[in-house]
C-alpha cells in the first residue's frame, strides 16, 4: 500500500491555485479536472517541493502542482534544480501576488515614462511618456 495521501477537493484547489493552475517547474498550463490522470491535456500531480525522500513533508507549504512529466523527471531533485533545467527561477505566482505585481509594473512603468517624458517634452511629454511607460509596464510578465 502506498503512503501517498488522499487530498480533499479543497486541498487540491489550494495547491492548484497557488501557481494559478501552472506547473511550478515548467509553467505549463494545467487542467484542474485532470488531476491524477496519466494522460490528458494538462494532467497533473501534487509535487513535494522538498521531496519526502529528502525530509520533506505533506504540509501545505511544501505542495505544488506539477505536470506529470516534470514531476516524474524531477524525482528526488530539489525544485530549484528542476526549474533550472526548464530555464525557470521560481514557481508561478498565485493570482493575488500576480495581480499585485502586474499593477506594480503598470504604475512603475508609468512613473518612469512620465519622468523621461517630462525631461524631454515638459508636461505634454510627461503625459505621453506615462501612457507609453504604463503600456510597456503592463506587458512585463512578473513570472518571467
Amino acid at each position: 500500500m502506498s503512503n501517498r495521501p488522499r487530498y480533499t477537493a479543497d486541498e487540491l484547489e489550494t495547491v492548484f491555485d497557488r501557481t494559478r493552475g501552472k506547473c511550478h517547474i515548467c509553467h505549463k498550463e494545467l487542467a484542474f479536472a485532470n488531476y491524477g490522470r496519466r494522460d490528458g491535456r494538462g494532467a497533473w500531480q501534487v509535487d513535494h517541493s522538498i521531496p519526502l525522500a529528502k525530509g520533506g513533508t505533506h504540509h501545505g507549504n511544501n505542495l505544488y502542482a506539477a505536470c506529470n512529466s516534470c514531476n516524474c523527471y524531477k524525482s528526488t531533485a530539489a525544485s530549484r534544480v528542476a526549474r533550472a533545467r526548464n530555464g525557470k527561477r521560481r514557481a508561478p505566482m498565485s493570482t493575488g501576488r500576480y495581480d499585485a505585481a502586474r499593477t506594480g509594473n503598470l504604475v512603475g512603468g508609468g512613473a518612469i515614462g512620465a519622468g523621461v517624458g517630462a525631461l524631454i517634452g515638459g508636461p505634454p511629454g510627461a503625459f505621453l511618456g506615462a501612457l507609453i511607460g504604463a503600456a510597456f509596464g503592463s506587458e512585463v510578465d512578473p513570472d518571467e
